[in-house]
């Protein structure tokens, strides 16, 4: 995959009013006419088309790497951004309240990855209406149709690369192998559970609801518990599930910060060695953490290049009103996905983790 070379975004300064030494009542009606002017007109300047960002957090390296992405398009191609995020992941009373703020400021485009990939429809079909491309970005809605397009990694594929390794890796070990899925979070988004179930599917466990996580009845599965996508969150999932089963000794992870936590976990109990942890991510710390021994294998996304479509999308739609078409065969976008290891598996496609390392997240 080719890298880019990106450029640093402008900042936009604010603009400052100021009624000078006027009479009380002059003040008075200079400022209401000011607050009306500033209130009628769109927040976005005039000559500049407006777009905004709308991620689950803003401290998830994934997403300061998506928002890098969009920042640098932008400025390449002279779209003003604003930038959301929610408080953690899962929230989706910020994102409306961000989607809201958008359709207020005029905006010609948003690109959002949602927290709740059902709640959020309601305010996303309500931008559409208002003429604003919608964009999900990594994080298809439900039903997926409900954004213009979705620009994403096949998560099937990538939890699928990942249990397949897993399979091939632990040889006859993997038909006894004593499995914890570490999730994302109680409300299943979809991202969640292509993972989950691609993975499991790659491990060669029969899916009963592919959309659905934790009603399969293979016995090798010990159980699930969700992280948030966080270190904190994987942590005490991991612990949750040892208590359940001390002997696990194979981990799926939502993402690599989850993954760090897991680890951290075991290390606490001297199990860090023996118990294979694979992951969803391919960050440049996640791909150090393959390197370290911490995961063994991940699948690595490329966000920033998921927002760069995405801005030159909304470049498009402004300019003569074109939408962004899937890939050939699916119901988005693929921006696609690498397995990343050092111990390549038999009848898996991989890529080492010095080459994981020159991608990540490009």
């Amino acid at each position: 995959m080719p890298t880019h070379p990106w450029e640093v975004a402008g900042v936009v300064p604010a603009r400052i009013v100021s009624f000078g030494r006027l009479p009380v009542k002059k003040t008075i009606l200079a400022a209401t006419v000011a607050v009306l002017a500033l209130s009628a007109a769109p927040a976005f300047a005039q000559d500049k088309i407006g777009a905004c960002l709308i991620t689950k957090t803003d401290t998830n390296p994934f997403f300061v790497k998506m928002k890098e992405g969009a920042e640098a398009k932008a400025a390449e191609l002279g779209i003003e951004l604003k930038s959301y995020a929610g408080k953690i992941d899962g929230d989706n009373e910020t994102q409306v309240a961000a989607i809201e703020t958008c359709i207020a400021d005029g905006a010609k485009g948003i690109l959002l990855t949602a927290s709740s990939t059902s709640a959020i429809v309601p305010s996303v079909q309500k931008a559409r209406e208002a003429g604003i491309l919608v964009i999900a970005l990594d994080t298809p809605l439900e039903p997926i149709d409900s954004a213009d397009m979705t620009f994403a990694t096949d998560n099937f594929l990538a939890g699928e690369l990942i249990g397949k390794w897993a399979a091939a890796t632990l040889g006859d070990k993997a038909a006894s192998a004593k499995i914890a899925t570490l999730d994302l979070d109680v409300s299943q988004p979809t991202v969640d559970v292509l993972r989950n179930q691609g993975f499991l599917k790659g491990m060669g466990i029969d899916l009963a609801d592919p959309n659905k996580i934790g009603d399969e009845s293979d016995p090798r599965i010990v159980g699930s518990d969700v992280t948030q996508g966080n270190e904190e969150g994987g942590r005490k999932a991991m612990e949750n599930l040892l208590a359940k089963d001390p002997e696990i000794n194979l981990v799926h992870t939502i993402n690599e910060p989850a993954a760090a936590g897991a680890y951290e976990a075991l290390k606490a109990i001297g199990r860090e060695k023996d118990v294979l942890i694979v992951s969803v991510d391919g960050g440049c710390p996640g791909v150090q953490n393959v390197a370290d021994g911490v995961i063994g294998a991940t699948s690595q996304q490329y966000p920033l290049l998921m927002a760069s479509k995405g801005i030159e999308a909304i470049a498009a739609w402004a300019k003569d009103g074109t939408k962004p078409a899937a890939s050939e065969g699916k119901a988005f976008f693929d921006t696609g996905v690498a397995l990343v290891t050092d111990k390549p598996a038999a009848g898996v496609d991989s890529i080492s983790v010095e080459e994981g390392k020159k991608l990540c997240w490009g």
